[in-house]
């Protein structure tokens, strides 16, 4: 039984290892995704900054 209860064990330990794994791969994905998206986000501002600018000047 205890043989039985430990493959269980180890069976478990894998998954979650697995899904850290999967989890820890998902995070740095969105973290390169929120940085690029920061990125364009700060460009666009920049080009809207400026539009309004020249529109106040007229």
């Amino acid at each position: 039984m205890d043989g039985e209860l430990l493959s269980v064990l180890e069976k478990r330990i894998e998954t979650l290892l697995d899904g850290y794994a999967t989890l820890k791969q998902e995070h740095a994905r969105l973290s390169e995704e929120n940085q690029r998206l920061l990125l364009e986000r700060e460009g666009l501002k920049g080009r809207i900054d400026a539009i309004i600018s020249r529109l106040e000047t007229v």
